[in-house]
């Protein structure tokens, strides 16, 4: 591994082939993309800089990274808006947020559809 400073930014790559190039530092709030990413661990990801999802598709990773940056800019916020998610695809989220293993996904599902639980872990 090169021991050259990693990019700022990172690619994620749906499983239908669409990219997604995001700062580093908002795609670390998942854990598993921190995990991919951390430069000491000796996966493909870390010295490439993009993290493929077999199992997420692009309408959802591009969702997914929505909320990496609404949650960047808001993540020392008090009374944060919840952020729109149509209800169609709320259950993929939640599913692809429990994959990730993120923080604060109670930001992300909106209130509307009652689902109040945190399945992003701190």
């Amino acid at each position: 591994m090169s021991s050259a400073q990693p990019s700022e930014y990172v690619t994620l790559i749906s499983s239908d082939g669409f990219e997604f190039i995001v700062r580093r530092e908002a795609a670390c709030v998942a854990g598993m993309i921190r995990r991919m990413l951390d430069t000491t661990s000796n996966f493909a990801e870390a010295s490439a800089g993009k993290c493929t999802f077999d199992n997420i598709n692009g309408v959802i990773l591009e969702k997914v990274c929505e909320y990496l940056y609404y949650n960047e800019k808001h993540k020392d916020a008090k009374d944060v808006p919840d952020m729109e998610i149509p209800p169609e695809l709320c259950l993929e989220l939640l599913m692809a947020a429990d994959y990730l293993d993120g923080e604060h996904a109670s930001r992300v599902v909106p209130a509307q559809t009652k689902l109040t639980q945190d399945v992003f872990s701190v």
